[in-house]
């Protein structure tokens, strides 16, 4: 598949999982994201994790991430949340904006996060400084940046592959998550990480609700390409956890 191929089959699936999920009662959403926090809260990957960097979520479509953190941070998890900033990169060297993972200090700090327009809570900027980073700004400083044991990441869209059994994930489409990944693998290659919980590399899984997993029969599949990201596995919202083929978590 060339990459406008690939680009068109991943905007269509993009579509159909927009419409299918826009059906979906307030009420749906909340019961699932429920019972995948249970889900979770019981998992021994979890359970071990001492660092736990997870997305935090816009109101519907998604499984809701409120409890997770708050159980996180309860937990006494260091707990990681996305933070968008400008990649300072020239044009054609890399993307225009960057994400990293920050630190949440506690439940004060998550609460006082103010949303930005699409509903998501959001790290202030002028608040960077005070925080931990797992991975710093490319020209930063990054002694100090903190490994993370478990990653669990949003998406559209997922399946298992049928010949592989790779966990498979369509994003939305920007590519932080993919582009965070990549730098964060070469960090641990380099011996810049270690996973603080003795584990051999970050493990990631999804949090999606069970309408976002396509079944073996459906008439699509997830498109993936060479810079696509394969996942662990998928927690999903009626509480099932699909793992990938060769993961031993």
């Amino acid at each position: 598949m060339n990459s406008s191929t690939l680009r068109a089959a991943k905007t269509h699936l993009r579509s159909l999982m927009k419409q299918q999920l826009s059906q979906l009662s307030p009420d749906a959403i909340t019961s699932q994201s429920t019972t995948a926090f249970e889900s979770l809260s019981r998992f021994k990957p979890y359970r071990d994790a001492k660092t736990v960097a997870v997305y935090l979520s816009m109101p519907g479509c998604e499984i809701q991430t409120d409890p997770i953190v708050r159980h996180a941070l309860a937990s006494g998890k260091r707990v990681f949340v996305p933070y968008l900033h400008k990649s300072g990169l020239a044009p054609g060297d890399g993307p225009a904006r960057l994400m990293d993972m920050v630190s949440l200090k506690d439940v004060e700090d998550y609460e006082s996060l103010q949303r930005d327009k699409w509903g998501i809570p959001s790290v202030d900027g002028a608040t960077v400084h005070e925080r931990q980073r797992s991975i710093g700004e490319l020209d930063g400083e990054r002694s100090a940046d903190a490994p993370l044991d478990l990653i669990l990441l949003p998406g559209v869209a997922f399946d298992l592959d049928p010949e592989t059994g790779a966990v498979r994930r369509l994003g939305h489409g920007k590519g932080f998550y993919d582009y965070f990944l990549h730098r964060y693998a070469l960090a641990t290659r380099a011996g810049k990480k270690a996973s603080s919980n003795d584990g051999a590399s970050v493990l990631l899984y999804a949090l999606a609700l069970k309408e976002q997993i396509l079944s073996p029969d459906a008439a699509e599949a997830v498109p993936v390409g060479p810079h696509d990201q394969p996942l662990d596995g998928i927690i999903l919202g009626d509480g099932q956890i699909k793992q990938a083929a060769a993961s031993s978590a």
